[in-house]
C-alpha cells in the first residue's frame, strides 16, 4: 500500500461506514421520512470533495512558506462551501415539493464527520513534516 492510499484510508473507511449504515438502516430511515438517496448522494459528494481538498492541502503542507498552507485551508473551505451550496440549490430546484429537511440536516452532519477526519489526518501529517 503506497503512502497516498494509506492517507486516504480514513476517508474511505468513513465513506464505507456511512454508506453501509444508510443501506442497513434503509427501512428505518424511510420510516422516519428521511430520503435515503439524498444521504447517499451527500456522502459521495463529501467524500470526493474532501479527497480533492485533502490533496490540495497535502501539497501545500510540503511548501516551506507557512502562508501557502493557510491559503490552502481557506481555499479548501471555500471549495467545500461552494459545492455544498450548489448541491443544496440543485436539490431544492429539482425536487421543489419533495424537499426533505431531515435528510439535508443529516447530510450536514456527514460534512462534520468528514471535516473531523480531514483535520485529524492533516494534523498527523503536520507532525511528521515538522518533527
Amino acid at each position: 500500500m503506497n503512502a497516498s492510499s494509506r492517507l486516504l484510508s480514513p476517508f474511505m473507511i468513513v465513506f464505507g461506514c456511512i454508506s453501509l449504515f444508510i443501506i442497513a438502516a434503509w427501512s428505518l430511515l424511510s420510516g422516519f421520512g428521511i430520503d435515503n438517496y439524498v444521504l447517499l448522494a451527500a456522502n459521495a459528494l463529501f467524500f470526493f470533495v474532501c479527497v480533492i481538498v485533502f490533496f490540495i492541502q497535502k501539497k501545500a503542507l510540503k511548501n516551506t512558506n507557512p502562508n501557502v498552507f493557510i491559503r490552502s485551508i481557506m481555499s479548501g473551505m471555500m471549495i467545500k462551501m461552494f459545492f455544498c451550496v450548489v448541491a443544496v440549490l440543485a436539490y431544492t430546484l429539482l425536487v421543489k415539493e419533495g424537499f426533505n429537511k431531515k435528510a439535508l440536516f443529516i447530510s450536514l452532519f456527514f460534512y462534520l464527520v468528514y471535516l473531523a477526519v480531514e483535520v485529524k489526518v492533516l494534523m498527523k501529517l503536520n507532525k511528521q513534516h515538522n518533527a
